[in-house]
């Protein structure tokens, strides 16, 4: 399966005209070298520019890029043969410069797509269904009432979208099932606080569902910024849960109403997360952990776990602490 852009890319741009748009300084040995696109770290090339915060570890990782967007504060020592740009603030500079690089395909471009192609052939598709130029969707599809697919996603067969449901940016596997009222693929709650004005970052990322997830009603799953957001198959989602932007979960997961999963968490195979559960952005929860409802999960979670508790602690843990600090006393 092909995976498809739902951006248009604008560079290349020069080193100097680069630093000139973010007013930073500029220590290079040739200003003029291209730079033709702009990603985290992990998905860098020698052409492209990343971004690298304060507390990367650059000598213990191997990174293809030698372009770096850094903070003045920046302690990490570079080779001569790296070009560095510093920034004052680095997030801004994120956003600035991810709006710089990309931009939203045009409703022209969009017009000039391939219409949407089944297939096979479609169990049901509502006549109030929208479905966008160059959408592909695999056989036996069942696409309900107001249902709004956007430009290039690819579905996989035995899909079934329900009522209200809006689609962009996302690719979708086999025999994956979506609820009424979700939204899948809109940008992700990335920006740079500014003042009055703050910036958004453009997320070029996508959502990936991979084969037999299933996704309750009202649900939001938001695309990711450089990375994509996944889920791996098998795994399950009640109704009212958000997604946000580059989380990765694994295979064979279970999430009760109103799980919240925040931005670039990974999760890994067959966790079991009861209603009202949060787990805070950038942090490794493991393979078979247990999480009990109304649970807040701040830092990173062996496998095999079983915890509850804000915060979340090992669950003999703090039921004892919790015997211990409100437990009826004898008289």
């Amino acid at each position: 399966m092909d995976h498809p852009e739902f951006y248009r890319r604008l560079g290349p741009f020069s080193l100097n005209k680069i630093a000139s748009f973010l007013k930073a300084d500029l220590n290079c040995l040739d200003e003029t070298f291209l730079i033709h696109d702009f990603n985290s770290v992990n998905q860098s090339k020698s052409t492209d520019i990343c971004f690298l915060n304060d507390n990367y570890d650059f000598n213990n990782n191997k990174v293809e890029s030698n372009t770096f967007l850094i903070s003045k504060s920046n302690k990490n020592i570079f080779e001569k043969d790296k070009n560095i740009i510093k920034v004052d603030d680095l997030h801004l500079a994120i956003a600035r410069l991810s709006n710089y690089f990309y931009t939203s395909l045009d409703e022209n471009f969009i017009k000039s797509l391939n219409q949407p192609v089944i297939r096979g052939s479609c169990r049901y598709i509502d006549k109030t269904a929208i479905i966008l130029n160059g959408v592909e969707l695999g056989n036996n599809a069942n696409i309900q009432s107001g249902v709004h697919i956007g430009h290039n996603c690819l579905i996989g067969e035995n899909v079934s979208i329900g009522n209200n449901t809006t689609i962009s940016n996302c690719i979708i596997g086999d025999n994956v099932k979506i609820g009424r009222n979700c939204s899948i693929g809109q940008p992700g709650f990335g920006f740079a606080i500014n003042n009055k004005n703050n910036e958004a970052i453009f997320h070029k990322g996508r959502v990936i569902l991979q084969n037999y997830v299933q996704i309750g009603s009202n649900c939001c799953f938001d695309r990711g910024s450089f990375n994509d957001t996944i889920v791996g198959e098998n795994t399950y989602f009640d109704n009212l849960c958000h997604v946000a932007h580059n989380v990765v979960i694994g295979r064979n997961c279970i999430f009760a109403a109103c799980a919240g999963i925040a931005g670039s968490a990974i999760i890994g195979d067959s966790v079991l997360a009861g209603g009202q559960v949060g787990i805070a952005g950038h942090i490794r929860v493991g393979n078979r952990v247990r999480i009990a409802a109304r649970s807040a999960v701040l830092n990173d979670i062996n496998d095999n776990e079983n915890i509850m508790g804000y915060p979340a602690m090992n669950r003999f843990k703090f039921l004892k602490n919790y015997k211990k600090n409100y437990g009826r006393k004898s008289h």
